[in-house]
């Protein structure tokens, strides 16, 4: 991605990455967007759907993938010039 990332460039980015980790496309309809606001300022969104979630930290620019465990399945570096990092579960 160029520049800062756009919201729904992220969420089409999630709904992606879901898809890929077996989440049923008709489920992805479901998906729950969650907005944490810090002093009037978005600082990260997260999305839930079946037992998988992302978090998106927009200040720090990178997106988070999650199992239902807790356990990390990806980051990725967001950041214009950062290199994309997955690590698998």
């Amino acid at each position: 991605m160029h520049g800062e990332p756009r919201p729904s460039e992220i969420r089409r980015l999630v709904l992606k990455m879901f898809r890929q980790w077996g989440t049923v496309p008709s489920r992805l309809f479901e998906m729950q967007e969650k907005i944490r606001i810090d002093r009037h300022r978005v600082v990260a969104r997260t999305y839930r759907v079946d037992r998988l979630m992302a978090m998106w930290l927009s200040e720090v620019g990178i997106l988070q993938f999650y199992d239902a465990d807790g356990r990390m399945l990806a980051t990725l570096h967001l950041s214009p010039g950062a290199s994309s990092q997955r690590a698998a579960a």
